[in-house]
């Protein structure tokens, strides 16, 4: 027993039941029923259509939905390093990763500490800069104000 499908509603059709219809082009177009052909004669859209296996397939609609969460789920082997990053090299890699918390932390903190000071010592240097310069006050340019038209004509 040859089960096909309906080729606009996506629907099983058993022997015994469905229309075939042959295209100029030479393709068979098998359908379950009339309304499926007339769907198709009014070039609708399956995937539009509510009720059609494509609609509820795109849409995630029940068993339909659920076929393509299927998929068999491949686990992720982490990979061993084997060569340099960048612009480092495999020995620096692998005697970054053996370094303990401890030493981290520390390298962390004194790169914080040198940091600060090189800022402070920036600040000072430009607070030493703006002091050496005298100040210079200009006075603001005088703008030209319009004055406005007089109003000709009386009250209305």
């Amino acid at each position: 027993m040859k089960v096909e499908t309906c080729c606009y509603s996506g629907y099983k059709i058993y022997p015994g039941h469905g229309k075939r219809a042959v295209k100029v082009d030479g393709k068979v177009q098998i359908f379950l029923n009339a309304k499926s052909a007339k769907g198709t004669a009014l070039k609708r859209n399956p995937r539009e259509i509510t009720w059609t296996v494509l609609y509820r397939r795109k849409n995630r609609k029940g068993v339909h939905g659920e076929e393509s969460h299927l998929k068999k789920k491949t686990r992720k082997v982490a990979q061993t390093l084997t060569r340099g990053i960048g612009n480092l090299t495999l020995d620096a890699l692998l005697a970054k990763r053996n370094q303990k918390p401890e030493f981290r932390k520390a390298q962390r903190e004194q790169a914080i500490k040198e940091a600060k000071e090189a800022a402070a010592k920036k600040k000072t240097a430009n607070k030493e800069k703006k002091a050496a310069q005298p100040k210079v006050v200009q006075q603001k340019a005088a703008k030209s104000v319009k004055t406005a038209a007089p109003r000709v004509g009386g009250k209305r």
